[in-house]
């Protein structure tokens, strides 16, 4: 008998082998030991990082019998300083830069702007790979094109929003002759695409086997058969596509670190251009909001630091003291447009909250308040929490009387339909009537759900299913059952937020702070 295994990653493997005696007495054998090296697939044919000062995009792969593949940007193309890698502080060593660096990414108007090799990148009748970051200005009724390589008529393949479906896909043609059909070979992304949200989105094509898969932040949406792949030979178009012999479906907002493999990556070598990681212990992640209190005024508190600009506007009872944003805990809210993140994607989240006890001791124990966080159509696709869970009657050290005071624990997650919490939890009863810092991360490759406090981990990362963000962000409430409820009483004095999921406890101590 035997087994085939198949490493998903390159690095040491150790095989432990024993032998059992099948036709006597059952005894096992003595135990052997086999080391066995894994080399690493071939590196892309093609890398573009978008973070010149000007000129050409650098084809950034280097490597044996690898050309370089520079594209020149054209029309409505230009780079802004938000690029999904964000500010990156160590090199790929993980030493620290004696400046950050700020990323930039490939910025597109929608209309004629766009950039292009000067030819083929990857033959396409072989097995080959290409992943993009990615983010929609609108996600309207139009198509738009992420990347594709020309042929004479069509591109080879299509990267692609459609409009028409909301979400991502994948399309490719059968024939570069004028009477192609792309929707007889198309992979349709599972979930709807996030407008004003860095997505990851890949395909894969598998010549021997003549399959195509999609992928969007690192997880597979599908495959399906297709015809053998032809020969498109013409340049890589980023931000367009060729179709019918004219260039058509222009990108409206940004793209950022595109790849091209002649090889098939696996779903972990995927996932892992997903996790976008610059060095060991540190990803790249993206700042898409930032709100200080302290900048707010009246009825809203701008974001000025991150450069996507969506303010807080506060709502009900809510007001600012110069320092944070006071929620009364019955109608006080602030909320901005949303979702800032694309839900099914990693992302980051800190805050510094209070709880104010005096009116948490008026509460039921069992209820619960959101600090901030997205909401679904209907409920909480994630956030940041409160539950109160007991009550206990202490002495008063300055009146010298016993007064009520409420115990309970931070959660990060999900809030369910049925008042359940699918989150991971702070290992210490929160502190009232003081300002702490806490921070989620949610990695979409590993599915988990962890939280720090201070930059402590707090709890066992959890198991997470994710679930496609709508409608507003939301500081101090939460929708559910089809209405705004779970107010929080306390104040809230930041939030940010970031694309990406950080690392580990060293990037969330030094990129979070206090």
């Amino acid at each position: 008998m035997s087994t085939k295994i198949t490493p998903t990653h390159a690095g040491t493997y150790r095989l432990y082998v024993r032998g059992k005696d099948g036709v006597g007495t059952g005894r096992w054998g003595a135990e052997a030991v086999v080391d066995f090296l894994v080399a690493a697939g071939t590196g892309p044919v093609g890398t573009w990082h978008f973070n010149e000062a000007s000129g050409v995009a650098v084809d950034s792969a280097v490597g044996d019998g690898v050309s370089p593949h520079d594209a020149t940007l054209n029309g409505g193309a230009a780079r802004d300083e938000r690029g999904r890698r964000g500010t990156i502080t160590h090199d790929a060593s993980g030493n620290v830069l004696d400046t950050p660096v700020t990323d930039k990414g490939l910025a597109l108007d929608g209309a004629t702007g766009y950039a292009a090799t000067s030819a083929s990148v990857v033959d396409t009748r072989a097995s080959y790979t290409v992943s993009a970051w990615v983010r929609l200005d609108t996600a309207d009724s139009s198509t738009q094109t992420v990347l594709g390589q020309d042929g004479d008529y069509y591109s080879g393949f299509y990267l692609s929003y459609q409009g028409s479906r909301h979400t991502w896909t994948l399309r490719t043609s059968p024939t570069d002759a004028t009477d192609g059909n792309l929707s007889d070979q198309m992979v349709v992304a599972k979930q709807p695409a996030t407008a004003g949200a860095w997505t990851h989105v890949a395909m894969v094509y598998d010549a021997p086997n003549n399959k195509v898969w999609l992928y969007v932040n690192g997880v597979p949406q599908g495959f399906d058969d297709v015809a053998p792949s032809w020969a498109a030979r013409g340049p890589l178009q980023i931000g367009r596509a060729l179709w019918h012999g004219n260039y058509t479906d222009y990108f409206h907002g940004s793209i950022d670190e595109v790849a091209l493999w002649q090889r098939t990556l696996g779903d972990d070598e995927i996932a892992d251009e997903a996790r976008l990681l610059t060095s060991q212990h540190y990803a790249g992640v993206e700042l898409v909001a930032d709100w200080s209190a302290d900048q707010g005024s009246g009825t809203s508190v701008p974001d000025t630091i991150s450069g996507y600009g969506r303010p807080l506007t506060l709502s009900g009872g809510a007001s600012l003291d110069g320092e944070s944003i006071v929620l009364n805990g019955t109608d006080a809210a602030a909320t901005t447009p949303g979702p800032v993140v694309d839900d099914t994607g990693s992302f980051t989240v800190t805050t510094l909250a209070s709880l104010d006890g005096d009116k948490l001791a008026t509460k039921p124990i069992g209820y619960t308040a959101q600090v901030l966080g997205q909401r679904t159509t209907d409920g909480s696709a994630w956030g940041l929490w409160y539950e109160l869970t007991d009550k206990k009657t202490v002495l008063d050290e300055e009146t010298l009387e016993e007064k009520t005071v409420p115990v309970g624990f931070w959660r990060f997650g999900r809030l369910n339909a049925d008042g359940t919490f699918s989150a991971v939890s702070s290992d210490d009863a929160a502190a009232v009537d003081g300002m702490v810092r806490m921070t989620g991360v949610f990695d979409a490759q590993a599915a988990t759900i962890s939280l720090y406090m201070g930059g402590s981990p707090s709890g066992e990362p959890q198991v997470f299913v994710a679930k496609a963000g709508s409608g507003d962000f939301a500081v101090g409430k939460a929708f559910t059952s089809g209405a705004w409820q779970h107010y929080l009483p306390g104040q809230v004095g930041e939030a940010r937020l970031w694309a990406g999921a950080m690392a580990g406890w060293e990037q969330v101590g030094e990129t979070v702070g206090d």
